[in-house]
């Protein structure tokens, strides 16, 4: 083995290390530590994230890829060892240009902002948050200036979480994909009367809900002696190695919505644990993308775990957590009543067809901060004028409109557009799915998941970020993104319940 990237290697360990001990701290911060600690905190992740940074863009890791690459030239492209130094290039090439300084001014002032949103958004109190809103975007433009000038400033930002992706790109996927939803929705709103969902609201004891989701996500793969699953304002995943995940989610009493938050948290937990181990403690062993990431949640909680075959096989088991809500109900009546069409004030609360509406309406808003076009305090006027024409639902208070999300509050700007461009890739690749395992909705039906785990695992978890994830969706799908699958699929189901 080459003792020059070995070396390589063993200081790569030290810097992911780092960053998986921040992932730690992190996810503390949201889940148990108490509010007071803030402070002290955001110190911790700075100092932290400001270390990792700069061993991470470090001359000697510069020197030893200037050396490296020659070498990993001859090597085969697919080898671990040619990815790794192709992968670190180019994010040590990013690295460089941002001084640690500011990134970890950027670690700190997230740590700071995310308490002061949940207060805000308990209070409904846009004015307490704007300042650090202000501060977050200060903070982005500066790193915006660290590179060179692209077609559009949020094409820097949006590369962080989706490589390679442009703006421009973006946008016209989601025109295409709102051209094809608009119909689509409003087919499904004019026969409201046609699905019934009212079992599904209103005393859904939260221990109950507890042991029904465990069963759930054992049966997809989660095992103690690796996962974790706690309780958060704002659900998520994290994860410090592939064998410590921790998953978040959020019960409330009066509502199931915990449950798909919970599938939807495994896939991203599900992701980081499948990949290749000879990828661990480098850069490259976590998922390609933020999209990717998400087409990984967004299949477990919708395309399994708002099928059909799945509510066959376990509508019994809510029955018996819920009997007084759910006694009389029957699991086709179910399957309709989850997947019913019905625009909401809450993203993660939203149909699949209307959730699409709630990403292009935050891609847009974050590009008009990112330019100036608007201020942070005309955000909520600005929120509620795209909610009433997008989604047409009018907003009573920001709790429920733009204090909604903690992405802003965290600095992850650049990041929305992922959830709907997972739908995209999600469709995409259960398409795929159900040619190599056409029997795959019959084992969903039968509560046997280990084929499609294993899929996943050889299709997309195990390579990491080896490849781009571009050019991961020409090798699995043989093409580039697409929205007409996901259009399908939304016509095929929504057709048949509605009717039309």
């Amino acid at each position: 083995m080459n003792q020059k990237y070995e070396e390589l290697k063993t200081r790569l360990a030290e810097v992911v290390d780092l960053y998986g001990a921040a992932a730690v701290l992190g996810w503390d911060h949201r889940t148990m530590m108490p509010r007071n600690g803030a402070a002290a905190r955001a110190e911790q992740l700075g100092t932290i994230v400001r270390i990792a940074h700069t061993r991470f863009s470090s001359p000697e890791i510069g020197k030893l890829l200037d050396e490296l690459e020659p070498w990993a030239q001859e090597l085969d492209y697919d080898s671990t060892e040619a990815s790794v130094v192709r992968g670190v290039r180019r994010d040590y090439d990013k690295l460089v240009r941002v001084p640690p300084e500011l990134t970890a001014e950027m670690s700190r002032t997230a740590a700071i902002a995310e308490p002061v949103w949940q207060e805000a958004r308990k209070k409904s109190d846009w004015a307490m948050f704007q300042p650090y809103l202000e501060k977050v975007l200060e903070l982005k433009r500066r790193y915006i200036e660290c590179f060179d000038p692209a077609d559009e400033d949020y094409d820097i930002l949006l590369d962080d979480y989706e490589p390679g992706m442009k703006t421009a790109e973006v946008r016209t996927v989601f025109e295409e994909l709102k051209a094809g939803l608009v119909p689509l929705i409003a087919n499904a709103t004019e026969r409201v009367d046609a699905v019934d969902a009212s079992f599904l609201e209103g005393d859904f004891p939260i221990e109950a809900q507890k042991r029904v989701e465990r069963k759930i996500l054992e049966a997809f793969g989660f095992t103690s002696d690796s996962w974790r699953l706690d309780e958060t304002v704002h659900p998520f995943a994290s994860r410090s190695g592939p064998d410590d995940i921790r998953l978040t989610t959020k019960h409330v009493p009066d509502s199931l919505s915990s449950i798909f938050s919970s599938m939807h948290e495994f896939g991203h937990g599900l992701y980081e644990h499948r990949t290749d181990r000879e990828l661990a403690r480098t850069p490259l062993g976590r998922g390609t993308s933020l999209g990717f990431h998400e087409s990984q949640s967004r299949m477990w909680e919708n395309l399994v775990g708002r099928s059909r075959p799945f509510w066959q096989h376990y509508f019994p088991l809510l029955q018996e957590a819920f009997p007084a809500r759910l006694g009389n109900v029957d699991a086709e009546a179910f399957f309709r009543g989850i997947n019913r069409v019905r625009p909401s004030l809450i993203r993660i609360e939203a149909d699949e067809a209307t959730y699409n509406l709630h990403i292009i309406l935050r891609f847009e808003l974050e590009q008009d901060m990112i330019t100036g076009r608007i201020s942070p305090a005309d955000v909520p006027e600005a929120w509620n004028k795209k909610m009433l024409e997008y989604v047409g639902i009018e907003v009573p208070d920001v709790a429920d409109g733009a204090l909604q999300d903690t992405h802003w509050a965290g600095g992850a700007i650049g990041y929305f557009s992922t959830y709907a461009l997972g739908n995209i890739i999600s469709a995409q690749l259960w398409q795929r799915i159900s040619t190599e395992i056409p029997d795959v909705y019959e084992q969903v039906g039968r509560g046997e998941f280990e084929a499609l785990r294993e899929w996943l695992r050889e299709n997309v978890h195990r390579h990491g970020r080896k490849y781009m994830p571009r050019e991961l969706l020409q090798r699995v799908v043989g093409g580039g993104l697409d929205p007409q699958p996901l259009l399908a699929y939304l016509g095929g189901k929504l057709g048949e319940i509605y009717g039309f």
